[in-house]
């Protein structure tokens, strides 16, 4: 028996039945969140492809996508199984495929999944085409490729402008087993800028990248009905030109401290936050120490270089309103430390006045991706109260 299983609902968060640390979400935040993105999107005539690999889970998915089919996107094929058994049929894979993943991907389709993947390379194309050949059925029909595009140098993909885009197309309509679909970029670069004006630049750029790289491939004869963009500070902030057919993002519907310090959103929208219990006080300085470490939070401190302030995370009360001035200055494993921001004191009395072993917390994060990685469910708060417990999947 889980120590969840033992909850009843509704309880408060300080609940002692309850353990931590764990990951909380608020419903209320979560569904401003979503609406602001739908409402975003619609006024440009987009249609949404939301990317489920934050949430990965499907009472958390019913939630964000358009119709219980889909459409969605996904980086892991334990994602696109599992969401495809519960009935979401229209699905991306967009992280480049090979050839050691065909035999699950067919198997996906085969069960009448809609499965699309993406390629940026013709030796990747000639590789998936000799695969093929032996794990193809006569039944099978050809497996629907997007072209990955670079549009800001940030990660992978093909340049619109290259010859290179062109040969890949070629591999792919060569092959009797591959179709082409589209064309899919993601602008990474957001997550660099220095403010919101430049998001938007990048939004626009984003979209001009698959627009020029279709027109190309239309030129020489292929077919290029999807132009898929996205990342959610340039959804967010940014509109697309016309002639963009789709928009991809993941973190939008969790929101993060990243997404704060971009101009995104503000700490009163992050709906996830991590329930933790102070157990004890480091004696050197009073910092707090709670039982909520790199496991609970995950190691990553966001844009440290840009946004230095946070730590590991944010602290807030149990209600989820900030305590300005402290941040999780230190991970350990299991361990976290609370302690003043650099060159600030801690507002109001001495922090082990404020909060005695025992008290609990929540904390932001810095990445909503890493750290709801840590968890295997959502304990869902609506008015303050868990009433619900929405498990989460793992794995590749």
């Amino acid at each position: 028996m889980t120590p969840r299983s033992r909850l009843n609902f509704p309880c408060a968060p300080d609940d002692p039945a309850l353990p931590t640390p764990c990951l909380l979400l608020d419903e209320a935040r979560m569904a401003g969140n979503i609406a602001r993105f739908n409402r975003h999107l619609a006024r440009q005539g987009l249609a949404a492809r939301p990317h489920l690999k934050t949430c990965k889970s499907m009472a958390a998915a019913q939630r964000i996508l358009r119709t219980p089919a889909g459409p969605a996107t996904v980086s892991t094929l334990a994602e696109a199984e599992y969401f495809a058994a519960n009935g979401v049929t229209d699905i991306c894979y967009a992280v480049g495929m090979t050839p050691d993943k065909l035999e699950r991907v067919l198997a996906l389709r085969r069960g009448g999944t809609d499965l699309s993947v993406i390629l940026d390379d013709p030796v990747t194309a000639g590789l998936l085409d000799a695969a093929a050949k032996r794990l193809f059925n006569d039944g099978d029909s050809p497996l629907p490729v997007l072209l990955e595009l670079d549009c800001d140098g940030h990660r992978s993909g093909l340049d619109p402008q290259g010859e290179e885009l062109l040969a890949v197309a070629a591999a792919v309509q060569a092959s009797p087993f591959l179709g082409l679909r589209g064309v899919l970029t993601h602008a990474g670069a957001a997550y660099a800028c220095t403010d919101t004006a430049q998001i938007a630049a990048l939004a626009r750029q984003e979209g001009e990248a698959a627009i020029a790289a279709a027109e190309r491939l239309r030129g020489a004869g292929h077919d290029c009905a999807v132009l898929s963009v996205g990342s959610t500070p340039t959804a967010l902030l940014g509109e697309y030109p016309q002639g963009v057919t789709e928009v991809r993002a993941g973190v939008y519907p969790f929101m993060d401290l990243t997404m704060c310090g971009l101009g995104v959103c503000t700490p009163d929208a992050v709906a996830l936050s991590v329930l933790t219990t102070v157990i004890g006080h480091r004696r050197q300085d009073g910092a707090l120490v709670v039982d909520a470490g790199w496991m609970a939070l995950a190691q990553d401190r966001g844009l440290e270089a840009s946004f230095p302030r946070w730590g590991y995370g944010l602290p807030c009360t149990l209600d989820g309103t900030p305590l300005p001035g402290l941040r999780v200055s230190v991970c350990n494993q299991e361990h976290g430390i609370i302690s003043p921001c650099t060159g600030e004191d801690a507002p109001g009395p001495a922090l082990h006045e404020r909060f005695p072993a025992g008290s609990r917390l929540r904390i932001l994060p810095n990445h909503a991706c890493a750290t709801a990685a840590q968890h295997d469910a959502y304990h869902v708060l609506r008015q303050g109260q868990i009433t619900a417990c929405w498990e989460r999947i793992r794995g590749w």
